[in-house]
C-alpha cells in the first residue's frame, strides 16, 4: 500500500501562487518586482504570462553570455554526468585547465577559486593582510564590494553598513577619482587599496586614466597592494577582457565573479606572479573550484574568445551610449559608462521609470537612487538595443 508523507505540499505554479509562497517563506530582504520569469534565450526573457522582455539586468552582470547558451549548457551537462563535487584536497583536470586559462587571459599568476564576488573580495582582503603583514585597507566612497562583514567594511554606502556595526576595523574610505585624497591617507601601514575601475552599484562612474595610474603609483611607492574589483566589469563587459586593461594597469590581486562561469555561481581572486605563495590552510572553500563550475568557466572563456564578444561589446557599447545620449529629455543629467555597462543619471528618483520601462518590455537596474543602469548580455543584437533606446526615449520624454 502506498504511503503519503505528512509533509506533502502543493507546489505553486501560477504567478499569484508563487508570489504568495515566496512572500510567506522568504526572509523579506529582497525587494521584488511583480514578475515571474520562466525562461530566457540570448538577451530575451519571458514571464509566466508569455510576455517578452529585453534583458538589461543581465543577471546583475552574471549573464554576459546570454540565457540558455547552448555551448555553456552542453559543458554543464557533460560535467554533471562525470563529477560535480571535488574539494581542492584532490586534483582535478577542469580546475587545472581553468586556472591556466584565467592566468593566460589576465596576466595574473595564481588563483583562488570560490563561489561569488563577495567571497573573492573576502579572500583578497585576507591575502593582502597576510602577504604584507599590515592591516589597513583603503577603499573608495561610492564603492560596492559585497555584504559579508569584510566586504561590507570596504563598501561605503551607509544604509548597507550601519545596521551591522561595528564592522572589521582598519578600513578607510576616500573620494573616488581624487588622487590627492588617497595620497593624504596612504602610508606604510596600508596593506591594500581596493577599487573598482568603473564603479557600478555606486552610479556607473568610470575612473579616469590619470587617477587609476596615480593610484597604482602610490601603491608601489608605499608597498601597498592594489586590489581591483572586476566582479561586474570583468569578462568583456567594458569592451576589454578586464576593465583595467583600458588603462595599462597591473593589479596585485584581481577579484572576479558574476559572468566568470556563464551564469553558474563562481568567483576567483587572482594573484600577481611577484607575490609569495600563501601559507597552507590560510584560507579555503568547500565548493570553490568544483568541477561543474570549472567546466562552465572553461566553456565561457572559449565562447567569449570564439565569438569575439569583447571586440563586439566595445563597438556595440559605444553605439548604445551614443544613441542614449541623443535622447532630449529635461530629466536626464548625464549618460556615462564603458562598453555595455551604461548609466543614465536622472534629476529624479529612478524607480518609477524602471517600472515604466517594464511596461515597454525592457528590464533594467538602478545604480543608486537616480541612475538607470543597463547590463545587457554581451550577445544582445543591435536591433534589440535599438528597441531599448526607443523605450528609454518614450519613458523619459513621452512627448517626443
Amino acid at each position: 500500500m502506498a504511503t503519503h508523507s505528512n509533509h506533502a505540499i502543493d507546489l505553486p505554479h501560477t504567478f499569484d501562487a508563487v508570489q504568495t509562497v515566496e512572500q510567506r517563506y522568504s526572509t523579506g530582504i529582497y525587494s521584488k518586482r511583480p514578475l515571474m520569469l520562466v525562461r530566457g534565450d540570448g538577451a530575451q526573457l519571458w514571464d509566466s504570462e508569455g510576455n517578452r522582455f529585453i534583458d538589461c539586468v543581465g543577471g546583475q552582470g552574471s549573464a554576459n553570455l546570454g540565457h540558455a547558451n547552448p555551448f555553456i549548457n552542453a559543458a554543464i551537462k557533460t560535467q554533471i554526468d562525470a563529477l560535480i563535487s571535488c574539494p581542492e584536497m584532490f586534483y582535478h583536470e577542469k580546475r587545472a585547465h581553468l586556472l591556466q586559462k584565467l592566468s593566460a587571459i589576465s596576466g595574473m599568476q595564481r588563483g583562488f577559486l570560490c563561489n561569488s564576488g563577495t567571497e573573492a573580495i573576502e579572500a583578497a582582503l585576507k591575502f593582502a593582510r597576510i602577504l604584507t603583514g599590515r592591516r589597513e585597507v583603503i577603499a573608495a566612497m561610492r564603492g560596492f564590494h559585497g555584504r559579508t562583514m569584510g566586504a561590507l567594511s570596504a563598501t561605503w554606502e551607509k544604509k548597507y553598513r550601519l545596521p551591522y556595526e561595528p564592522l572589521v576595523p582598519d578600513f578607510k574610505h576616500v573620494p573616488y577619482n581624487k588622487l590627492a585624497a588617497l595620497e593624504k591617507n596612504i602610508s606604510r601601514n596600508t596593506a591594500a587599496v581596493l577599487l573598482e575601475v568603473v564603479q557600478g552599484e555606486g552610479g556607473v562612474h568610470p575612473g579616469t586614466p590619470d587617477y587609476l595610474q596615480g593610484v597604482q603609483a602610490l601603491c608601489r611607492e608605499h608597498g601597498a597592494l592594489l586590489i581591483l574589483d572586476e566582479v561586474q566589469t570583468g569578462f568583456g563587459r567594458t569592451g576589454k577582457m578586464f576593465s583595467y586593461q583600458h588603462h595599462d594597469l597591473s593589479p596585485d590581486i584581481l577579484c572576479l565573479a558574476k559572468s566568470i562561469a556563464g551564469g553558474v555561481p563562481m568567483g576567483a581572486a587572482l594573484l600577481a606572479g611577484h607575490l609569495e605563495q600563501l601559507p597552507p590552510m590560510s584560507h579555503g572553500s568547500t565548493f570553490g573550484g568544483n568541477p561543474l563550475a570549472c567546466a562552465a568557466g572553461l566553456a565561457a572563456a572559449e565562447f567569449l574568445e570564439r565569438e569575439k564578444l569583447v571586440e563586439r561589446t566595445a563597438a556595440m557599447g559605444a553605439w548604445f551610449k551614443e544613441q542614449l545620449s541623443t535622447i532630449q529629455s529635461p530629466i536626464i543629467r548625464e549618460v556615462r559608462g564603458l562598453g555595455l555597462l551604461i548609466g543614465v543619471e536622472l534629476k529624479q528618483k529612478v524607480a518609477p521609470y524602471l517600472s515604466q520601462l517594464m511596461e515597454h518590455g525592457v528590464l533594467a537596474l538602478s545604480a543608486g537612487m537616480t541612475v538607470m543602469r543597463f547590463l545587457p548580455p554581451l550577445v544582445i543584437r543591435k536591433d534589440e538595443l535599438a528597441q531599448v533606446v526607443e523605450a528609454v526615449r518614450s519613458v523619459l520624454h513621452p512627448d517626443g
